[in-house]
C-alpha cells in the first residue's frame, strides 16, 4: 500500500564522496512512491552523474554556498506532496521515511522531524528540542514513546526540527515562501520553524524516523569537527536576531562564550593551535557585522511549478542478519556487500570477546554494521558489563534497531 509521494531533497556542496554514501543509504528505504531530488556543485552532479544513481535521480546544478537558496532549488523541482530534507553527510534508516509521514497522519500536522544519531551511531546527537526566537535551543519534554507525536513546546519557542531530517508539506512550503535566503548557512530551518509556528501549524516528531550523522569535513569543519570557521554562524545568528524583533544582546555575547569555550576545548586537545583558535573567533565577529547588513526575508518566486514526479525505485528490501566473532570481520563483511549487491538490506554484528563499546555505521557497499564487546554496552546509559551469551546479545540488539530497520 502507497503513503503520499515524497521528495527527498540533498543539498551537497564540497563532498562527493558523501554524497554517494548518502544514496546508497537511500536506496534501501523501504517507501513507495518518493523521489530524490540531488542539488550539487558541480564535482557532485559529475560523481552522481557516473553513479548508479544516474538518471534515477532529479539532479539540479547549484554551485553558490547558499543552503537555505540550495534547498529552495530542491523544492522547486520536487513533485511530492510532501517534501523531506537529509544533509549529504547522513545515512538514513530503511524505516526512515515510513516513520517521517506517520506524522502528517495527526491531526493538522504540516512539518515532522525525526532523531538524528550521532557518530557512534548510537547516541543521539539530536532528539526532542525547542526553540526561542534568538536562536536559543533546549531540550523539549518529550513522550516516552516511539509512535509519532505533536509536540507542545513552552511560551515563546517552537518545535526544533533538524535540517538533516526533518518533511514539510509541499503546498504549505510554498505557501511561507520556502527557505529564507538570508540564511546561507545555520538557521534556516529554524526560521522555518519559527514561521511554521507563528502561522499556527503543527509539528510532529518522531522518534523512530532516524538517521545517521556522520559530521564529514566541509568549509567549516575538518573531519574530527575541528571548527574553521564562524562567519556564517555569527551572520545568520544576527538575521534571526533581527528578523524577529530580538536584540542584539545578550545573545551574540552567548554566542562568543559558546564558541570560545569549544575552540578552547579543541586547543587543550591539540587539534587546533592558539592563533587559529583567535582567526576562527574574528571569523565569527566579521559574521556579525555582516549579518546586520544583511536583508532578511529573502524567499524566492520560483517555487510553484515542479517538473514531473521521478519515483525511485529502490535497490533493496527485506531484512538479513549476519553476526560473527570480530576475527571474523573481512569474511562477513564481503558475505554481506555481496547480499546487498544481491537486493537485500543487510545488519552484520561483529562481537569480540571483551567489554569493548559498540559503534554502528553504514557502508556504502549498503549494509549496516555493528561492532562491540559481546559483554560491552551499546546504549551509552547501560551498565558497562552486559554478561550475557553470543545468541542473547544478539538478540537484544537486533530487538534494539528493529523499530528504525525492520
Amino acid at each position: 500500500m502507497s503513503g503520499p509521494s515524497v521528495s527527498v531533497v540533498i543539498v551537497s556542496h564540497g563532498r562527493p564522496e558523501s554524497l554517494l554514501w548518502c544514496l546508497s543509504a537511500l536506496a534501501g528505504v523501504e517507501y513507495q512512491p518518493f523521489e530524490i531530488v540531488v542539488v550539487a556543485d558541480l564535482a557532485g552532479c559529475a560523481y552522481v552523474g557516473q553513479s548508479p544513481y544516474a538518471g534515477r535521480v532529479k539532479l539540479v546544478a547549484y554551485d553558490a554556498p547558499n543552503i537555505a537558496a540550495a534547498r529552495n532549488t530542491g523544492v522547486a523541482e520536487a513533485a511530492g506532496e510532501i517534501i523531506a530534507f537529509i544533509d549529504d553527510d547522513a545515512a538514513a534508516e530503511p524505516l526512515w521515511l515510513k516513520h517521517l509521514v506517520a506524522g502528517f497522519e495527526l491531526a493538522d500536522v504540516m512539518c515532522t522531524g525525526g532523531y538524528v544519531r550521532g557518530r557512534n551511531g548510537i547516541s543521539y546527537q539530536w532528539s526532542a528540542r525547542q526553540v526561542d526566537r534568538a536562536g536559543r535551543a533546549k531540550p523539549l519534554l518529550a513522550q516516552e514513546k516511539l509512535a509519532p507525536f505533536v509536540a507542545e513546546p513552552e511560551a515563546g519557542f517552537a518545535v526544533k526540527t533538524e535540517g538533516t531530517n526533518m518533511a514539510v508539506r509541499r503546498d504549505v512550503l510554498v505557501a511561507l515562501g520556502g527557505f529564507d535566503e538570508a540564511f546561507h548557512f545555520y538557521l534556516d530551518e529554524t526560521d522555518l520553524n519559527l514561521r511554521l509556528a507563528s502561522a499556527h501549524h503543527k509539528t510532529a516528531l518522531c522518534p523512530s524516523a532516524e538517521v545517521h550523522h556522520a559530521y564529514k569535513a566541509s568549509t567549516r569543519r575538518k573531519a574530527d569537527r575541528t571548527v574553521t570557521d564562524l562567519f556564517d554562524v555569527g551572520a545568520s545568528t544576527v538575521v534571526l536576531l533581527r528578523k524577529f524583533g530580538q536584540p542584539l544582546e545578550p545573545r551574540c555575547s552567548e554566542m562568543r562564550a559558546e564558541q570560545a569555550e569549544r575552540l578552547a576545548g579543541q586547543v587543550g586537545r591539540g587539534r587546533l593551535g592558539a592563533d587559529a583558535a583567535a582567526q576562527v573567533m574574528q571569523s565569527l565577529e566579521a559574521g556579525f557585522d555582516a549579518g546586520q547588513r544583511r536583508r532578511p526575508e529573502q524567499y524566492p518566486d520560483r517555487l510553484h511549478h515542479p517538473s514531473g514526479f521521478l519515483a525511485f525505485l529502490p535497490d533493496r528490501r527485506g531484512s538479513v542478519t549476519l553476526s560473527g566473532r570480530w576475527w571474523r570481520r573481512g569474511a562477513l563483511r564481503r558475505k554481506a556487500a555481496a547480499l546487498a549487491a544481491q537486493g537485500v538490506s543487510v545488519s552484520l554484528y561483529l562481537f569480540s570477546l571483551d567489554a569493548r563499546f559498540h559503534h554502528v555505521r553504514y557502508d556504502a557497499a549498503g549494509y549496516w554494521e555493528q561492532s562491540g564487546g559481546q559483554f560491552g554496552r551499546a546504549d551509552r546509559d547501560a551498565p558497562l558489563l552486559q554478561l550475557m551469551g553470543f545468541g542473547k546479545r544478539l538478540k537484544q540488539e537486533q530487538n534494539r534497531v528493529k523499530p528504525t530497520r525492520g
